[in-house]
């Protein structure tokens, strides 16, 4: 494995290992004013949600790592201590990558990349209309973190007000991770899609208590066809089937395998090994365990 220490690699080289391997990464479009009342309009993917209560957005302007430059965005907020920050989908991705182009301080980019400037309610910094999700927020603090080209701007901002497009709302009044149609940053030009493609679930944790690793049984963690994954899913179970589950589940769905492969117990636990690993795909974990159980049954 290849070793770095990040304080021997020139700063294009650190940043290019940085976001190469952290993402896909959120975008904050952050709207700003200066103190003449020009507005400013820059994406930034150092961006995250880091509280509800309160609700904390922090995104970062970093410093050019060529001229040291601080962002437009950065100095209108400590002029101003005011962000709208829209959430980017797949529909705006090219305005809004053509709006990071750059531009001098009294361009706008509303105009230049062709968005639709909604007046905000409680900050002076316009909404981008086209956006689905708009937060308008005022700027508890600004962190430098260092005074040399690459050094980031921690912008701690609190949300005021939310606007969501009803559409992208599901029956429960959440947003619909289908419908809200995402795009995130990774490394280079390289943008990533949340669609039906790209997304799945991965039901958390919260009240349950899975048997882990550590109880899996030894001819369990020493699949051949079984992935980390699919022993991260078989570990989150929190009880065994039952001896009368796992053989009623044998004779009724196992049968002829232990029929065909009756005489082949390396071939038998291989094929049941597969039908387990079919059924963790459907995230069908107890009959999964029934099968791989039903083995040494």
């Amino acid at each position: 494995m290849l070793e770095f220490n990040p304080k021997e690699l020139p700063i294009p080289k650190l940043h290019q290992l940085l976001l190469g391997a952290i993402g896909p990464r959120p975008i904050a479009f952050a709207s700003t004013v200066d103190a003449e009342g020009n507005h400013n309009l820059s994406p930034f993917s150092f961006f995250n949600v880091f509280s509800a209560n309160p609700p904390i957005l922090i995104f970062s302007p970093a410093r050019s790592g060529r001229t040291n430059e601080t962002k437009d965005t950065y100095k209108n907020v400590k002029a101003v201590p005011e962000v709208v920050i829209n959430i980017v989908t797949y529909d705006i991705v090219q305005q809004m990558s053509l709006s990071s182009s750059p531009y001098a301080p009294n361009v706008d980019e509303f105009v230049k990349a062709g968005f639709t400037a909604l007046d905000s309610h409680l900050v002076k910094p316009k909404r981008v209309a086209e956006s689905p999700v708009q937060f308008e927020c005022k700027v508890n603090e600004v962190i430098e973190l260092g005074e040399n080209g690459g050094a980031g701007n921690l912008i701690i901002c609190e949300v005021v007000k939310f606007h969501i497009d009803e559409d992208i709302m599901d029956s429960n009044g959440l947003i619909d991770q289908h419908k809200i149609n995402l795009v995130s940053r990774m490394g280079g030009n390289w943008y990533c899609h949340a669609n039906e493609a790209s997304m799945f679930e991965v039901v958390k944790p919260l009240t349950t208590i899975g048997i882990g690793f550590d109880n899996l049984p030894k001819d369990i963690l020493d699949s051949t066809i079984l992935t980390k994954n699919d022993l991260g899913l078989l570990a989150g179970i929190e009880t065994l089937p039952n001896e009368t589950d796992v053989n009623e589940f044998k004779l009724l769905e196992l049968n002829n395998l232990f029929v065909n492969l009756d005489n082949k117990p390396a071939e038998l636990e291989l094929e049941l090994h597969k039908y387990a690993k079919n059924l963790l795909a459907e995230n069908n974990v107890e009959d999964a365990w029934k099968t791989l159980l039903a083995f040494n049954n």
